[in-house]
């Protein structure tokens, strides 16, 4: 506590002091929040609710670790050896990385659509290596292409499981 002495000593002591002006001071504000990415929370969220809907069975999401090839029937087995060893020069390709499963669908078939119009011959779908959900799709989507003859899994060098090699049919 203080005294009456003591105040009267304060008082006398700043009696001749005046006051800064108050339009030179500056308001201080608390520094804003740090932004909160609520639509990539929302994408996130999105991309893990698809990945555990739709039809990916059991047996397709086992499967997605193997090596995944196709021959469409009455191909000679030659084909797809040759296929496996980069025969044919890659033309063209396409990145699926970060795509849902309806936005690859979409790509994969304007892609094809447009490799087949270029009269293109082997391409390279690129799934990436994640979930392997992408991976599983493909091996449905691909042979219900007519022009789609075969595929593989690129080499090692090449991209390896996280890549197909696509052989088409020719323009007739």
């Amino acid at each position: 506590m203080t005294s009456d002495k003591t105040r009267t000593e304060f008082k006398q002591a700043v009696a001749d002091v005046t006051p800064l002006k108050r339009h030179k001071r500056v308001a201080l504000q608390a520094p804003a929040p740090a932004p909160v990415p609520h639509q990539h929370r929302r994408d996130e969220a999105a991309a893990l609710a698809e990945s555990l809907e739709g039809p990916l069975s059991v047996e397709e999401a086992l499967e997605t670790d193997e090596e995944l090839s196709y021959l469409r029937e009455g191909m000679a087995h030659e084909t797809l050896r040759k296929l496996r060893r980069v025969h044919w020069s890659v033309q063209d390709g396409v990145d699926l990385h970060g795509m849902t499963r309806n936005q690859a669908a979409a790509v994969v078939s304007d892609f094809l659509d447009q490799c087949l119009a270029r009269g293109l011959r082997c391409v390279r779908i690129v799934h990436g290596k994640g979930l392997g959900i992408l991976k599983a799709k493909l091996r449905k989507w691909l042979p219900q292409r007519e022009e789609v003859l075969a595929f593989c899994q690129a080499p090692a060098n090449d991209g390896g499981s996280g890549v197909l090699l696509v052989l088409l049919r020719t323009k007739r």
